[in-house]
């Protein structure tokens, strides 16, 4: 049976693990032709090669080669339909006092989470305005919404910051036929640093977690993933400036 992503150009950024990788899937499994990008070459052409995806690897914090990323799809392709900004992160770090924070730690997740997210939607949205249809999907967190479990203060700013990007895009960019809109994961074990802090807090600590989520179970990647599937989709047209929470509820 055909798919509505048949004919859709996505880039997924990311993709050397976890989440990124999930949605990468998803889309591929319904049709789509996939640009995997991530700062970690190795893995994501390793994963790209695996899954007969499109590799791209590049600093998203970089915005030269963001608007080189989205050329070099414009020079293959000729469009691009759906951008999900999907790297970011703690980058390796792990929270402290206040006192402790380097400027260094401080701007390197803001690259990731929010300078990456903002420099390609510039670049993306001329492609996409083109051909009068976009959907940017960004991969918020519920740090974005209230303090982060990991105490990391530049991961709670930085996400806060990429839901009011994501407010403002909408807004800038709806007027143009581009809608978007974000996801908001809860707990979810997708990588060597979320598998860190879950191990962590210890079997009172996890048991605590999962007893403050109402469907009492983690989430997956394949979880973030099919909200996102949502946004892209046709069905989600008047749906613009959206934070979605997707934590199997949270009290």
């Amino acid at each position: 049976m055909p798919s509505q992503f048949d004919q859709r150009i996505v880039l997924v950024t990311g993709c050397a693990q976890g989440i990124g990788q999930a949605i990468a899937l998803e889309f591929q499994t319904a049709g789509a032709t996939v640009f995997s990008a991530d700062l970690d070459e190795q893995e994501v052409r390793a994963f790209a090669s695996r899954h007969g995806m499109h590799a791209l690897h590049f600093n998203v914090g970089d915005q030269g080669e963001c608007h080189k990323a989205i050329d070099q799809i414009n020079r293959q392709t000729g469009r691009l339909d759906i951008l999900v900004n999907a790297a970011g992160g703690v980058r390796g770090q792990v929270g402290g006092p206040i006192a402790q924070v380097k400027p260094s730690a401080w701007r390197a997740i803001f690259e990731a989470n929010v300078d990456g997210a903002f420099w390609l939607s510039q670049a993306a949205s001329g492609l996409m305005q083109e051909h009068g249809f976009g959907r940017i999907i960004n991969i918020a967190s519920g740090a974005g919404l209230r303090p982060s479990l990991t105490g990391i203060q530049a991961y709670t700013a930085a996400k806060h910051a990429l839901v009011g990007l994501t407010k403002q895009l909408s807004q800038d960019l709806g007027p143009l036929g581009i809608t978007c809109n974000a996801v908001a994961p809860g707990f979810v074990r997708s990588n060597p640093s979320t598998e860190k802090q879950w191990q962590a807090y210890g079997p009172e600590g996890q048991a605590r977690l999962i007893a403050g989520i109402h469907t009492r179970r983690l989430g997956t990647a394949q979880d973030i993933a099919h909200a996102v599937l949502f946004f892209a989709s046709e069905q989600s047209g008047w749906i613009s400036g959206q934070i979605l929470s997707v934590d199997g509820g949270r009290s």
